[in-house]
């Protein structure tokens, strides 16, 4: 399956057309892809996306009563999702993402700055705690006309 998106590019006007080719498992909701790592998304933009998400969702929790939590689950959930991609550029048998997995910009300079961050170790760190964060939106606060029993 192939996804392709296409439209005028917002810098030069020029009309673009991009193809995506789709992994064979449709991923589930806050998911970005399959088992396999991205190859078009590297580990470092991953993981870029997942803490820029999850410190600005963890302000808004710390500003916020617990019974509006909710309102930031989908940033926590789509943070976590990120955070969960990068472990996928773990080969078999090594306990850190190599340095020649990043292949962007922004993903070298994220490795470059902070090259423990991509241990293993730290990766399941960094998911293990979304998930208690969604866990614990889960608990304190339900969306109105939502309530915590079930028929």
């Amino acid at each position: 399956m192939v996804a392709v998106y296409e439209g005028p590019c917002r810098a030069c006007g020029r009309d673009r057309s991009l193809a995506f080719l789709m992994a064979d498992d449709i991923p589930p909701p806050h998911a970005f892809g399959g088992a396999e790592p991205s190859q078009i998304i590297d580990p470092g933009e991953f993981a870029e996306v997942g803490h820029s998400v999850c410190r600005r969702a963890g302000f808004s929790l710390l500003d916020s009563p617990e019974s509006e939590h909710h309102r930031y689950r989908a940033a926590v959930a789509y943070g976590l999702a990120a955070f969960e991609e990068v472990p996928k550029f773990i080969p078999p048998g090594a306990d850190a993402v190599p340095a020649s997995a990043f292949t962007t910009e922004v993903g070298r300079a994220r490795y470059e700055r902070e090259p423990a961050k991509f241990d293993r170790d730290i990766l399941e760190m960094d998911i293990d705690l979304s998930r208690k964060i969604l866990a614990d939106i889960d608990n304190v606060s339900r969306p109105r006309g939502r309530s915590g029993s079930q028929a």
